[in-house]
C-alpha cells in the first residue's frame, strides 16, 4: 500500500509544479464595494502569482449585438459595415468593457490621430487639421495567446472586431458604447485599455491608478466608473482570467432615459431660454445652437443601439417649434408685423420638404459633403449680409434706409419720453402668388411668395437631415434676395420653422425615433419662455446690429459644418 502511495504523492506534486510553472494563476482579490454611484471610484486589490503582469477585465453583464437595435437607419448601417469590419448581426459584446493592465501593449499601441476640418483636407493620407494621440487596438490575429485569454468575455475574432468598431469608430461610439475620450469637444475614441496614469500620462488613463509588486504579486488598482453609466448596470470583474466578483453601478442624479445622461432639467431649461431668446431675435440658428448645447453641455447620447443623433434631433424640434410660438403673440397679434402670404408659402414648402421629400433625398445624400456645401453657402450669405450694410448698397435700397431712419427716430423719441418704442406694422398693398407688396414704416416692399415656397422645399430637406428649423438659410435669403428688413424677415422665418419642426418631428416618429420626454419638456419650457423674451428684446437693437449678429451666426455655422472647432 505504501509503495503505491509514494508514486501517487510524487505524481500530485509534479502536476502542481507543472501547472504553476506553466503560468496557471492563483488569485485572491477583493472589490472595495458591491455598489457604486455612477462616476465613483472602484478599487480592486489582491494578489496574483509573482512575476506576472496584471490584467483586470471589467465587463458589463449587459451586451449588445447589431440584431438588437430597433432603429431603421442603424439596422442599415450595421449591415453595411459588418462585411468590411468583420462581424455579423449576432456578434455580441459587453456594452461597457475596460481592461486595467500593467501591459497595455498586449492589446494595441499609442498612435497619432488626425481630426477636424473639411473632408478634402488631407495630410499624408490622414484627414484632419488637428493632431492628438489615441490608443489603437491591434487586430485579433496580432494578439498573443495570453492576451486573448485575459479578455474573458470577448472570445472570438468577430467579437474583437465588433469591439474595435464600437470603440474606435464615430458611429460605434455614438450608437453602442456611449462613452468616449475627448480632445476639447471632439470625440477621439472610447475608453477601453487603461494603464496607470501616473506612469503613462495619457489623457484616457486619467482617473486610473495601478500598483503591482511583481516580487510578491500584490496589486491595487482603481479607476473611475463612467459618469453616465445607466442606473443598475452590473459588472463582472476578472483578475488574470479568473472571475473575482461583481458590482453594481447605481444612479447619480436625474437620469434622462433616452438621452442617456444624468442632467438636472433646470440646466436644460436655462440653456433653452438663452437659445430661444437668441433665435426669436434673429430668426435663425435656433436648431443649430440647441444641437450644440445638447452635444457640448447635455451630451445627449441615446439608448444603446440607437445613434445619438436620432434622439438629439427629435428632441431638438421642441425648440424650433415652441420658441416661435412663444414670440407669436407679440409679432403677429400685438405688433402685426407678419407677412402672412410669404410665411405660409414658405411654411407649406418646408413642411412638404421635411416630411415627404426629405424622406427620400436624405438616404442618398453624402452627409459630409452635404454639410460642407452648406458651409460654403452660409459663409457666402454671411459675407453678403455684411455687404448689405455698406453705404453703397444702403443708397440703392432707399426703402430700408428710410425705414431705418424712422425706426431710429422712434427709438430716440421713446427714450426721451421714457416709453417703449412702437414698431411699424405690415400694411398689405397687393396680394398675389408671385407678387406680394406691403408697407412697413410707411415704406413699400415687395416679394415673391412662390419663390420662397420653392426655397422651403430645399430647406425642408436640410431640416429633416439635421433636426433644425432652416431659418439660417431663410433669413439671409429674405434680406439679400428679397431685400426685406430684419424686423419683417424674422417673423416670417419663425412661421416657417414651426412648419418645418412639425414636419420633421412627424418624420422621425414615423421611423420609430422618439425624443427623450424630460429633455423635450425642458426644451419646450425654456424655448417658449425664450421666444417671449426674444420678441420683446428684438426692438432694442437696430437693423444694423441684428444683421451683424446674423452674419456672426452664419460664420459660426461655417466653422461647425467644416469641423473647424476653434474652441478646442
Amino acid at each position: 500500500m505504501k509503495k503505491c502511495l509514494i508514486p501517487l504523492v510524487l505524481l500530485t506534486l509534479g502536476l502542481v509544479f507543472l501547472f504553476t510553472g506553466a503560468g496557471v494563476c492563483s488569485t485572491a482579490a477583493t472589490i472595495s464595494s458591491t455598489e457604486y454611484k455612477a462616476g465613483g471610484m472602484v478599487t480592486i486589490e489582491g494578489t496574483i502569482d509573482p512575476g506576472q503582469d496584471l490584467f483586470i477585465a471589467v465587463s458589463s453583464q449587459k451586451t449588445f449585438a447589431p440584431k438588437d437595435t430597433k432603429g431603421v437607419h442603424e439596422t442599415k448601417t450595421f449591415k453595411k459595415d459588418e462585411k468590411k469590419n468583420g462581424f455579423n448581426q449576432d456578434t455580441s459584446i459587453p456594452v461597457l468593457y475596460y481592461m486595467l493592465t500593467t501591459n497595455p501593449g498586449k492589446f494595441g499601441k499609442v498612435s497619432n490621430k488626425k481630426f477636424g476640418g473639411p473632408s478634402f483636407f488631407t495630410q499624408k493620407g490622414k484627414r484632419g487639421l488637428y493632431e492628438t494621440t489615441m490608443f489603437t487596438l491591434s487586430k485579433f490575429d496580432a494578439l498573443d495567446q495570453e492576451a486573448k485569454s485575459m479578455l474573458t468575455t470577448i472570445k472570438t475574432d468577430q467579437e474583437w472586431n465588433f469591439f474595435k468598431y464600437a470603440h474606435e469608430g464615430d458611429y460605434g461610439i455614438n450608437t453602442i458604447v456611449k462613452e468616449s475620450t475627448k480632445v476639447g469637444q471632439v470625440t477621439i475614441f472610447a475608453r477601453s485599455i487603461l494603464g496607470d496614469y501616473n506612469q503613462t500620462k495619457n489623457y484616457w488613463d486619467k482617473g486610473t491608478s495601478i500598483e503591482l509588486d511583481k516580487h510578491t504579486g500584490k496589486f491595487k488598482a482603481s479607476f473611475k466608473t463612467f459618469r453616465h453609466t445607466p442606473p443598475d448596470t452590473k459588472f463582472d470583474v476578472y483578475i488574470n482570467g479568473a472571475k473575482a466578483g461583481s458590482y453594481n453601478v447605481k444612479e447619480n442624479g436625474f437620469w434622462l432615459t433616452l438621452g442617456g445622461r444624468y442632467m438636472n432639467p433646470i440646466w436644460i431649461i436655462l440653456g433653452a431660454i438663452l437659445v430661444g431668446t437668441y433665435f426669436s431675435m434673429i430668426g435663425a440658428a435656433g436648431g443649430m445652437l440647441m444641437a450644440a448645447f445638447q452635444v457640448i453641455v447635455v451630451q445627449t447620447a441615446g439608448p444603446v443601439g440607437i445613434n445619438a443623433a436620432n434622439v438629439l434631433r427629435p428632441s431638438n424640434m421642441a425648440l424650433t417649434l415652441f420658441s416661435p410660438l412663444g414670440s407669436f403673440y407679440r409679432y403677429a397679434v400685438k405688433e402685426k408685423r407678419v407677412a402672412w402670404p410669404v410665411g405660409i408659402s414658405f411654411g407649406v414648402g418646408i413642411f412638404i420638404g421635411s416630411i415627404w421629400l426629405g424622406k427620400y433625398v436624405v438616404q442618398f445624400l453624402p452627409m459630409q459633403a452635404y454639410k460642407e456645401w452648406l458651409a460654403i453657402l452660409v459663409v457666402i450669405m454671411g459675407l453678403k449680409t455684411l455687404h448689405e450694410l455698406t453705404p453703397k448698397v444702403m443708397e440703392k435700397r432707399k426703402n430700408i434706409k428710410a425705414m431705418v431712419k424712422k425706426f431710429n427716430e422712434a427709438v430716440a423719441k421713446a427714450k426721451a419720453e421714457g416709453t417703449a418704442v412702437e414698431m411699424g406694422r405690415i400694411e398689405p398693398v397687393q396680394t398675389g402668388l408671385t407678387n406680394y407688396r406691403f408697407k412697413f414704416w410707411g415704406e413699400e416692399f415687395k416679394i415673391n411668395p412662390l419663390l420662397f415656397g420653392i426655397l422651403g422645399l430645399a430647406i425642408g430637406v436640410v431640416s429633416r437631415s439635421f433636426g433644425i428649423g432652416g431659418g439660417f438659410m431663410l433669413v439671409p435669403a429674405m434680406t439679400t434676395l428679397g431685400a426685406l428688413p430684419m424686423y419683417v424677415a424674422v417673423p416670417i422665418s419663425l412661421i416657417g420653422t414651426c412648419f418645418s419642426s412639425i414636419g420633421s418631428f412627424i418624420g422621425y416618429l414615423l421611423n420609430g425615433y422618439y425624443p427623450d420626454m424630460w429633455l423635450m419638456i425642458a426644451i419646450i419650457i425654456g424655448g417658449f419662455a425664450g421666444g417671449m423674451l426674444g420678441s420683446r428684446a428684438q426692438k432694442l437693437f437696430s437693423e444694423k446690429t441684428l444683421k451683424i449678429v446674423l452674419a456672426i451666426t452664419l460664420f459660426f455655422l461655417f466653422f461647425r459644418f467644416f469641423k473647424i472647432e476653434i474652441w478646442i
